[in-house]
């Protein structure tokens, strides 16, 4: 049986009162790719959180990599989860070499007077081969396209070995061929990478990578289905999630919805 990554129990979350999350339950297991899902409100971005050992429950448990949140260092904790966020606050012309050798600070410049090591910097060029930027490793932030910045920041979070990934809306901003190479690198990962387990939030199917093996969907903070992602993610789920009549269809390893017509009125 695989190690758990993983699990979040009964977890509830309540922001200045008002309740964002009830009865959240699901595990994640190593070499899962795990695809969480909602409308935007329901409740993703909490969990997310939490799975990056930023955010606590109100009530309920969550484990990651083996260490219950509350009982652990944090930071020590983080440096062992790879986060990639399209929204990463540089600012600063940092080369693609510079902003992946961060995943190894988890900061977003470079600090002062830290350099990086012989092992560190060789780790930083082979993820970003992995991810297909070896001919833009001097590119410096401003000048590369939303795609190169997104891979890059995949290289970034893969730069310390972690044992989980998460991906937060990692196509946001992206046209079609950039989207497609993006999830082409993450299709990649469950092959070069077996054990590794990852999460990723969206609120479209199409943005599901064909690695996607489990899925979690969201409706107002409560769990509608968990599970498999051919057993989880179905019209009358996906339907239940989002409030509206949804049809889902699975094509060629990637996934689709598009809304049902309703039957007109007499």
């Amino acid at each position: 049986m695989s190690a758990e990554v993983l699990a979040l129990r009964e977890v509830m979350f309540r922001r200045n009162g008002r309740l964002i999350l009830d009865d959240i339950a699901f595990e994640v297991a190593a070499g899962e790719h795990w695809a969480l899902l909602g409308p935007n409100g329901a409740g993703k971005s909490t969990i997310l959180s939490m799975c990056g050992a930023t955010a606590h429950p109100t009530s309920g448990t969550v484990d990651v990599l083996g260490s219950r949140l509350g009982r652990v260092d944090l930071q020590e904790l983080r440096r062992r989860i790879g986060h990639v966020n399209p929204r990463h606050p540089i600012r600063s012309p940092m080369t693609v070499e510079e902003v992946v050798l961060t995943g190894f600070t988890g900061t977003i410049d470079t600090p002062l007077r830290w350099q990086p090591s012989a092992a560190q910097l060789a780790a930083a060029r082979e993820r970003i081969a992995q991810v297909g930027l070896s001919e833009h490793r001097e590119a410096v932030w401003p000048t590369m396209s939303q795609g190169e910045r997104g891979r890059a920041l995949i290289a970034r979070a893969l730069a310390p070995e972690p044992q989980l990934l998460l991906l937060d809306e990692p196509t946001t901003g992206l046209d079609v061929a950039a989207r497609e190479q993006l999830l082409e690198t993450v299709d990649h990962l469950s092959v070069e990478l077996p054990d590794l387990a990852s999460v990723l939030v969206t609120h479209h199917l199409e943005e599901l990578p064909e690695s996607t093996s489990h899925a979690l969907l969201i409706g107002r903070g409560r769990v509608v289905a968990s599970g498999p992602i051919h057993e989880t993610v179905t019209t009358e789920t996906v339907s239940r999630a989002f409030e509206h009549p949804i049809g889902v269809a699975h094509h060629d390893g990637r996934w689709s919805a598009r809304a049902l017509r309703s039957a007109p009125a007499r």
